[in-house]
C-alpha cells in the first residue's frame, strides 16, 4: 500500500481523477470575466449606505462607552454606599452590645425589686430612644446610598433621551 499523500504521487492522483472524472477539467486560470463598468447612480448610493452605517456605528460606540462608563461609576457607587451601610450596621451592634453588657454588669450592683424595675425601665427607655436613632440613621443612609446609586442612571437616561429628541 503506498501511504504518499503527496498532490504529486500517483496513487493520490489516480484516486482523485477517479473518483471527480466524471467532471469536466476547468482551467480556472483561464476563466475570466468579461470588464463590467458599475453606474455612477449605484456607487453613490453604495458610498452613501456606507457613511450612513460609519455613522451609526460610532453613535452605538459612544452610546456603549457612555453606558459602560455610567454602569462603572453606578457600580462603585454602590460598592462604596454598601460598605458604608455595612459600617453603620456593625457600628450599631457595637453600640447596642455595649449596652447590654453595661447593664448586664448594672445588674449584679441591683440590691431591691424596686431597684431592678427602675433600673429596668430606665434600660429600655434609653434604648429605645437609641434605638429610635439608629433607625432613623440608616434609613437616611440607606436613602442617601439609594439616590447616590440611581443618580448617575437617571443622568444617563435622560442625557440619551434628550439626544434622541
Amino acid at each position: 500500500m503506498n501511504l504518499d499523500t503527496s498532490p504529486t504521487s500517483k496513487t493520490n492522483a489516480t484516486a482523485f481523477d477517479s473518483f471527480f472524472g466524471w467532471m469536466p477539467k476547468f482551467d480556472l486560470t483561464q476563466f475570466k470575466l468579461p470588464k463590467m463598468e458599475v453606474p455612477e447612480a449605484f456607487r453613490a448610493i453604495a458610498e452613501k449606505n456606507i457613511a450612513q452605517s460609519k455613522d451609526f456605528h460610532d453613535k452605538v460606540r459612544t452610546a456603549a462607552e457612555n453606558a459602560t462608563e455610567i454602569l462603572q461609576n453606578t457600580c462603585t457607587t454602590a460598592a462604596n454606599g454598601a460598605a458604608i451601610f455595612n459600617q453603620k450596621v456593625i457600628e450599631t451592634g457595637h453600640t447596642n452590645s455595649a449596652a447590654v453588657w453595661d447593664f448586664a454588669q448594672k445588674l449584679f450592683a441591683v440590691k431591691s425589686p424596686s431597684e431592678f424595675t427602675e433600673l429596668s425601665m430606665a434600660h429600655a427607655r434609653k434604648q429605645f430612644e437609641v434605638w429610635s436613632e439608629q433607625a432613623k440613621e440608616i434609613a437616611a443612609l440607606t436613602q442617601k446610598v439609594t439616590i447616590d446609586t440611581a443618580e448617575p442612571i437617571k443622568a444617563g437616561v435622560t442625557q440619551v433621551f434628550k439626544k434622541d429628541a
